[in-house]
């Protein structure tokens, strides 16, 4: 499949698009496309793992009008109505949403968004009701291993973490194991365990200024604080709830995993002043979340929850476990739709079955 994969990418979608063969496949329901923000003006990379789910400015205008120009890009408003069974949607309809409330999706996106007259479903976490400036807290535990020394002793008694790390392969190795491990606690202790990383790793109390200070950095990695969100609301953008710590969900405990699910949304309506009836679960992919997390959300009272993966025309659509399109900073054109159509799914579904040897 890795073989085949290159050849997918820069002939097969390429010449499936140019001939109009993807936006003639359609399904029962829209396609939802998921972004996680857009690359800031005068930002350098940092790592493709932390950076690889944000796009370019120009790329984003370019999906957005091969949506608005081949496709019927339908408002959440639209997508909400049709699934209380209210309203009919046009063919080929697709619903734009965006997770983790980065200050990007403010300063960047939510202009090209008002250019193509377009609206979108934003996802934020508890951290933007608040005034105080903060990040991801798996991004900023990962900016910490960055600029750590090279070789680092890292003990967690909480997580039964001890461990030596060296280079930055072994480094992203240690930061996928403890996402999972902190993800087990809320937001507060984790706040505190993270804060006994800092100080193991020789870090001081202000390692992270230029990431608050420098405008570039700033809008790459903080989360927007209230009054930014207030702005995105009065531009008549739509939010969702997106928990309120954004932690693998799979891996927290009952308690701890019902609150981040059900507080995030009265906590949100609270201080919006209007009903919060989606919520995107943080990673959204197989391993992050179960069962038990799709029935907290029904139990939540919201109308509908969102994966971060298998979306497409053609997909198997769940009411909370509705599965998305995630793009990427690496996808061309050809391949966005590729996606979109539903066509990436089908053929990697078929190449799996026929490497599996299962029948069709």
């Amino acid at each position: 499949m890795r073989l085949i994969s290159p050849l997918l990418k820069h002939a097969v979608y390429p010449g499936l698009a140019k001939a109009g063969y993807l936006r003639r496949r359609n399904g029962a329901g829209p396609s939802v496309v998921t972004y996680h923000g857009v690359m800031p003006r005068g930002y350098r990379m940092t790592d493709p793992s932390l950076d690889g789910s944000l796009v370019v400015a120009d790329s984003l205008r370019r999906q957005l009008r091969l949506l608005k120009d081949q496709y019927n890009v339908i408002s959440p408003q639209q997508f909400l109505q049709w699934c209380r069974s209210q309203q009919e949607l046009p063919p080929r309809s697709v619903l734009l949403t965006c997770d983790d409330g980065l200050r990007n999706t403010l300063t960047e996106m939510l202009p090209i968004l008002q250019e193509m007259g377009l609206s979108c479903l934003f996802f934020v976490t508890g951290a933007s009701l608040s005034e105080a400036a903060s990040m991801l807290w798996y991004e900023e535990l990962y900016l910490m291993f960055l600029a750590a020394p090279e070789t680092l002793t890292l003990e967690v008694p909480e997580t039964g973490t001890l461990v030596r790390a060296a280079g930055r392969e072994e480094k992203r190795v240690l930061w996928s194991s403890l996402l999972k491990k902190l993800s087990m606690y809320d937001g507060s202790c984790r706040r505190g365990i993270l804060e006994q990383i800092r100080q193991q790793l020789g870090l001081s109390e202000d390692w992270n200024v230029k990431y608050l200070q420098d405008t570039a950095n700033s809008r790459r990695f903080l989360m927007l604080n209230a009054t930014e969100l207030q702005s995105l609301v009065a531009a008549g953008m739509f939010i969702g709830a997106h928990t309120l710590s954004h932690p693998m969900l799979s891996q927290s405990g009952e308690d701890v995993c019902w609150s981040e699910i059900s507080e995030s949304r009265r906590e949100l309506e609270q201080a919006l002043g209007q009903p919060v009836w989606a919520l995107a679960y943080p990673f959204g992919d197989p391993g992050s979340v179960t069962r038990r997390e799709l029935e907290m959300a029904e139990r939540a009272g919201y109308q509908c929850a969102f994966l971060n993966v298998g979306g497409g025309f053609g997909a198997k659509t769940l009411r909370f476990a509705w599965p998305r399109v995630h793009v990427t900073s690496e996808m061309s054109l050809a391949e966005f739709e590729a996606h979109v159509s539903g066509f990436y799914r089908w053929v990697r579904k078929r190449l799996l079955r026929e490497e599996l040897g299962i029948a069709s």
